[in-house]
């Protein structure tokens, strides 16, 4: 089961991402001003995963990326990948697992452990 994650940045803009039931991210959205508008976002995407087209790539280093196209629109760029099997993998979990995944919102950035004696 995979899990939107939605931060906000230092800059102020709202990102969200996508993480495998490891936790490990495997794909980063784009930046939003305003919160809903990721949420919007993330609910689109859950609606329309049978849409999604996965470009891949290698990086100059050898290591391969995905970006995910909704409509004609990047939406996302994946973290990077030392093969093309692991590449593959990440494109999977995101087909299967998208539709499902629960989102949690962390931007509001409260200090969840408080203030330390």
């Amino acid at each position: 089961m995979a899990t939107f994650v939605i931060t906000k940045r230092l800059n102020g803009f709202y990102k969200y991402e996508l993480l495998s039931r490891k936790a490990k991210p495997i794909f980063t959205g784009n930046d939003f001003e305003l919160r809903f508008e990721c949420e919007e976002e993330i609910e689109y995407l859950k609606r329309h995963v049978e849409d999604l087209v996965f470009l891949r790539f290698r990086s100059g280093n050898g290591k391969f990326f995905f970006r995910v196209i909704l409509h004609e629109k990047e939406i996302a760029k994946s973290r990077k990948y030392t093969t093309q099997l692991l590449l593959q993998k990440g494109i999977n979990e995101v087909q299967k697992y998208v539709s499902t995944a629960e989102v949690l919102d962390f931007s509001l950035n409260n200090d969840i452990f408080g203030e330390t004696a």
